[in-house]
């Protein structure tokens, strides 16, 4: 029984086993191997970069150049073409400077081919050719269903244009390029070098019935005004020249003229051969102005070749002035207006192509360009 006491007695005082969750964690000891390969990794690294970089230093730039013709200075906001730019000490990029261009621009080809061209509502002679880059009286030359007149556009009429200011030409038998340049007022290198033509340099010849084209060349245009007989205050002076009749006698003379209208801005053709006033921007119904102090010459209304409703005032200077194509006339014939005066209302009366006012200076009878005397 002692023996069975004692047995017990040492059982119970035996520690129980611990768990797995209170058994404290093993602790790994490094592998001195890996560490070892990852230094050697970063020393191998670090000296091939280290031997790259030395190795770019010590070799000398290279500079390459462009040889430039010498040009102009260009000008301000243009691109300048020279010399390679390089930094400081001969390192560095060439470089030719250049401006920054988000579009490339296409230089335009010359054109030696006529083009048609079908008019609009809206269009005149001046538009026309600037659009073309030709003169105005070119298309007139080229073009005889306009009779020599830019006022005869109308809308659907077809035109030619010519690729460069000049005129068309049929060959005739018996022709010499030397003949046919004088006779147009045109150079016969112009003729023959023109690659329109399409004539063979070393043996230059034209067959009769051939259209060949007269660069620079022009003829003489119908002057339409001279066709408008009016009264007049004194020799030399008037529409019709050293032909009008001296019926209004004197009168005030002018000392200075002003703008015919409220707008100062053009509305189709400008002043040229074909087409001897401007045409001024006037709305229907506004207001035409005396552009001096003078004597009314002419106040009629209808056709007048293509003049529609029209007033001439004579200065007594030499200057006359003609005010075309109005709706409505305020003066009559031989009445004394001042500077200023209102004569008129704009309009779109004879040959005219939308309301505007076309508006002549003359000085003995002869055309000359409004824009040299009022502005």
């Amino acid at each position: 029984m002692k023996k069975f006491l004692e047995r017990f007695n040492n059982k119970k005082q035996q520690p129980e086993p611990a768990t797995a969750e209170n058994e404290p964690k093993p602790r790994h000891k490094a592998d001195r191997f890996s560490i070892v390969s990852w230094v050697l990794t970063i020393v191998l690294v670090v000296s091939l970069l280290g031997g790259t970089l030395y190795y770019k230093s010590t070799i000398p730039p290279t500079v390459v150049t462009v040889p430039a013709e010498p040009t102009p200075l260009a000008e301000e906001g243009q691109p300048q073409v020279g010399e390679p730019a390089l930094s400081q000490g001969g390192g560095g990029f060439s470089a030719i400077l250049r401006k920054l261009q988000l579009k490339t621009n296409i230089p335009e080809r010359p054109r030696y081919e006529s083009s048609l061209y079908r008019v609009v509502r809206g269009d005149s002679m001046y538009r026309i050719a600037e659009t073309y880059q030709v003169k105005s009286e070119t298309i007139l030359y080229v073009n005889e269903q306009l009779e020599d007149n830019p006022h005869n556009l109308r809308p659907g009429m077809e035109l030619t244009i010519p690729p460069v200011d000049g005129l068309y030409y049929e060959w005739q038998a018996g022709d010499t390029f030397e003949s046919v340049a004088k006779e147009f007022f045109a150079e016969p290198e112009d003729i023959i070098n023109f690659p329109g033509n399409q004539i063979d340099l070393t043996n230059p010849t034209i067959e009769p019935g051939t259209i060949v084209m007269i660069p620079g060349g022009s003829r003489e245009l119908r002057n339409w005004a001279a066709d408008l007989q009016t009264a007049a205050r004194g020799a030399n002076t008037g529409t019709g020249g050293s032909n009008a009749a001296n019926t209004c006698g004197g009168g005030p003379v002018a000392s200075g003229f002003g703008w015919p209208a409220d707008d100062h801005t053009l509305s189709g053709n400008a002043y040229g051969p074909g087409h001897l006033g401007i045409d001024i921007s006037a709305p229907e119904g506004s207001n035409v102005y005396a552009a001096g102090t003078g004597v009314v010459t002419m106040a009629q209304g209808g056709w007048n070749y293509g003049y529609g409703n029209v007033v001439q005032i004579d200065h007594g200077n030499g200057y006359v002035t003609v005010y075309a194509h109005l709706s409505t006339i305020f003066v009559s014939q031989c009445q004394t207006v001042g500077q200023g005066a209102v004569v008129g209302l704009s309009g779109n009366t004879g040959n005219s192509f939308g309301a505007h006012l076309h508006f002549e200076i003359r000085v003995g009878g002869a055309n000359i360009n409004p824009y040299d005397i009022v502005q």
